[in-house]
């Protein structure tokens, strides 16, 4: 009997996906991908985000030869009829089937897919008639385990430290015995140091870069034709690749990494530096979330580094912290908490995403801080979590942005962006729009911590310290307008009471929420 086709998605790309050792299809059944345009059309991504992806799924379709059949189509649904050379029937009486773990369907079956990354995708082939959905890769944790860990306390606190300690247990991540290694579990206090003074970047060697090749210049031609054509927008521009598309792409980019730049990622992991945006870290968010890379390799390379002497125990505590607890918990937490998470918003923040944010257009800031990161995410579809949170992500919580919009804002422009990666970042950690389900307060500051951890005040035209006036900081009146806006919420949290009672002391408060009201739309 011949083996069943399997569908592969573009962030499936990894030999993971096809390798029967790890749950994977018969390693002699044919493949089946889908290049549907109408992804592209409905929302207005980031151009280099689209050229990566589309370059990264071409790529791997050159490496599987004649084993696959790529379609190019207006839809998935046309492209898979394409595929198979039949029409595909939907289930009866299944439309909400898809949104739980994966389940396994008959020896009837005709299809074969890996679990999908988004509730949208599992919705759509958990209707589709003979599709059997195997288990999720790509993470260290299956939804089974994470199911059992999250009930041990009846669904309450499913905080990370807890689970990133139960992930270090389970896979003897840096473990010596039965404790971790070096006697501390959390080592973040030994990674908060601000920018050395006086730099303009680090003394670290630089990043990993690709060199582009003929299938990169096919698809960035696609796309020029495409915009032209008026069937897709773009926002941002599309510069030389950055991210790796590839396994032996991936593979470079993470020897690179352990090699070179872990030694010296910790210290400074949540510093700030104009111009040099890259710091220390590791960019392996992309190859990660395309399923090039697997977390386990990921952070067994960075434990060999450790025990061998070449990476001091900080460093290496802080990248598997960043692997296999943030990314590990945030994955489950986008199926854990459901569906309807997407509309949490306990703040009733409403206001629309401005123009000058929608559009990338850092020239029309004034702000140095948010220019920059702004100009960052502009030019190369990335900027690593400080700035993702702390400059984007505070204005738009200090300004009262709706939530949903800013989730979709930062998927459609990050080159690492996808429905799970943005939703509980967004959602729980950026815009406390769930209300402390994920975590235990929001994650706004005045320009006293821009200041502290980076360089990009210096040559601002506001002053940290200035709360009112023509020099005042937007991040430090918006810090306190947000206190004040929400004083009855946050003075009943432990972690915010003390702040919210510093409302008390400002004699120009009234002038300050008078200036913040009426700053709108207008770009700080």
């Amino acid at each position: 009997m011949a083996p069943r086709p399997h569908w592969l998605f573009g962030d499936q790309l990894g030999p993971r996906f096809l390798d029967p050792r790890h749950g994977g299809p018969d390693a002699r059944a044919p493949v089946v991908m889908i290049e549907a345009r109408s992804v592209l059309g409905r929302r207005r991504f980031h151009r280099a985000k689209a050229h990566l992806v589309l370059s990264a799924m071409r790529h791997r379709a050159a490496e599987l030869g004649d084993r696959v059949t790529y379609v190019r189509a207006e839809t998935y649904a046309e492209g898979l009829e394409q595929a198979l050379g039949r029409p595909v029937s939907r289930r009866s009486g299944t439309h909400d089937r898809g949104a739980g773990p994966a389940r396994e369907r008959g020896a009837g079956d005709r299809l074969t897919v890996c679990h999908p990354t988004s509730r949208r995708a599992l919705d759509f082939v958990g209707a589709l008639e003979g599709v059997e959905i195997l288990p999720a890769k790509g993470f260290l944790v299956s939804h089974d385990d994470f199911a059992a860990w999250a009930g041990r306390g009846g669904g309450k606190g499913l905080r990370l430290e807890g689970f990133y300690r139960w992930v270090r247990e389970r896979h003897d991540l840096l473990m010596d015995g039965d404790a971790p290694a070096g006697g501390r579990w959390n080592l973040d206090h030994d990674n908060r140091e601000p920018p050395p003074r006086g730099r303009d970047t680090l003394d670290v060697r630089g990043p990993w870069r690709p060199g582009e090749d003929a299938i990169d210049e096919e698809v960035r031609h696609d796309l020029d034709r495409w915009e032209r054509d008026g069937a897709v927008s773009f926002a941002g521009r599309d510069g030389p690749r950055r991210f790796p598309v590839t396994r032996r792409e991936a593979l470079s980019a993470l020897r690179h990494f352990v090699t070179h730049r872990l030694p010296g990622f910790g210290r400074h992991e949540d510093a700030m530096l104009a111009a040099d945006p890259v710091m220390s870290h590791s960019l392996l968010s992309v190859p990660l979330n395309l399923g090039l890379l697997d977390p386990a390799e990921c952070v067994d390379r960075a434990e060999r580094a450790y025990r061998a002497g070449d990476a001091p125990l900080n460093s290496v505590e802080g990248f598997v912290r960043q692997i296999a607890g943030w990314r590990e918990y945030v994955w489950h937490l986008y199926w854990h908490f459901g569906e309807d998470y997407r509309h949490r918003n306990a703040l009733r923040h409403t206001a629309p995403l401005p123009d000058w944010f929608l559009d990338l257009d850092a020239d029309a800031v004034t702000a140095h801080c948010l220019s920059t990161v702004l100009a960052q995410v502009r030019d190369t579809g990335w900027t690593h979590h400080i700035p993702r949170l702390m400059v984007l992500g505070s204005r738009a919580l200090q300004d009262g942005w709706d939530p949903a919009a800013v989730t979709d804002w930062f998927h459609r422009c990050f080159v690492d962006g996808y429905d799970w990666v943005m939703l509980p970042n967004v959602v729980g950690m950026s815009q406390y729009a769930d209300g402390g389900l994920m975590t235990t307060k929001p994650y706004t500051s005045g320009g006293a911590y821009i200041h502290r951890m980076s360089d990009l005040c210096g040559p601002c035209a506001y002053r940290p310290t200035h709360r009112t006036g023509d020099h005042a900081c937007p991040y430090t009146a918006g810090y306190w307008a947000f206190l004040h806006r929400h004083r009855d919420r946050l003075a009943a949290n432990h972690r915010t009471a003390r702040a919210v009672k510093g409302l008390d002391r400002l004699t120009d408060l009234p002038g300050l929420l008078a200036a913040t009201a009426r700053r709108g739309d207008t770009p700080p």
